[in-house]
Order: C-alpha cells, then structure tokens, then sequence
C-alpha cells in the first residue's frame, strides 16, 4: 500500500499496489503493521456499506461528535464516488479546508479519515457502494454534519446532487468563528 498525504492533516490516501496475473488480481486493501509504519494506527472494528443505486447521490457531510467520534477508511466496492473530508478541528492548521478523491471499484483508492474530519460523497454513477471501516464502534446519539453546500467550506462538487436526505440538506450554517 502507498499512503499519500492529502492537503488536510491526518487525511491520508490509501492506494492500493495490485498484483496481478492471468487470473485476476490480489491487493491488500488494510493490514494494521502498515498503517502503524505510516503512522497511521488503526484497527477498525466495525465494517459497514452504503449502496447507492442513483447515480447523484449526494450522503454527508457526516461525523461522530466527542466522546465516541471516529476514525474511517473508506472505499468503493462497487462503483465510483467523489468522496469528500473537511477538517472541523477548531485547532488544526487546516480548519474548514476540504481535500477530495475520486474512490471507484477500478482504481482501489481509498481515503483515511481521522476523527473531526467530516465526510461524504456523491456517486458519479448508479450502483455505487462504499464500504467503511471505523473505529471505534457507532455509538447513537452522538452522530452531527454539517452541509454539503455551506459556503464555509466552498467545496467544488462535480455535479449537484439528484438525490439527498432532508437530514443531509438541512444542516444548519457552520460557525463563521
């Protein structure tokens, strides 16, 4: 695996180094001793997959709030999404700067995602599944966002969304402060 650094603190690229024959391919896709070496500790404890069967899907921005925030990988199974991470760290260097990847089933990129980053995507074809691993485990209650289109973060979405929840479109403005 190759961890590239993103323009965000702590939000890595994961690019998967495929080895491949007549049958196909093998890649790893995780493995905690890399991640350690890259400084990145992470051991996820939980797997889920959100299936997106609209293209112009838009889901976020979403994150877990303190005490039970969290850490992610994400990447697409299925697929190809424009997968977001904006920084909502009060006392990072980079706070409401956003960085962006194109993940897809082809290119086997994925995205690290630290905790007070929030994250979210809009697939760019139909039939797209993300899959996340997280750290540590969803604990109710605690999950907040912020708005795909707040001004705050200016984030240059390719296409605008064709289909978003209430919830997602309803976050109130970030604070300007």
């Amino acid at each position: 695996m190759r961890f590239v650094p993103t323009g965000i603190a702590g939000v890595v690229r994961v690019e998967a180094e495929p080895q491949a024959d007549d049958r196909g391919l093998f890649a790893r896709l995780h493995c905690p001793e890399e991640f350690a070496a890259a400084g990145i500790p992470f051991a996820p404890v939980q797997t889920s997959v959100s299936r997106n069967p609209i293209g112009g899907t838009l889901r976020g921005l979403h994150y877990q709030a303190a005490p039970h925030a969290e850490t992610k990988m994400v990447r697409v199974t299925r697929g190809r999404v424009f997968d977001v991470a904006v920084d909502l760290r009060a006392d990072s260097p980079t706070h409401r700067r956003w960085t962006a990847a194109e993940l897809s089933a082809e290119n086997l990129v994925g995205l690290f995602i630290p905790e007070g980053v929030a994250h979210g995507f809009l697939t760019l074809e139909p039939d797209s599944d993300v899959l996340y691993q997280i750290a540590p485990g969803y604990r109710p209650g605690y999950e907040a966002g912020v708005r795909w289109d707040d001004p705050a973060f200016a984030i240059d979405w390719p296409a605008r969304p064709q289909l978003i929840s209430p919830r997602d479109a309803g976050y109130p403005d970030y604070p300007r402060a």
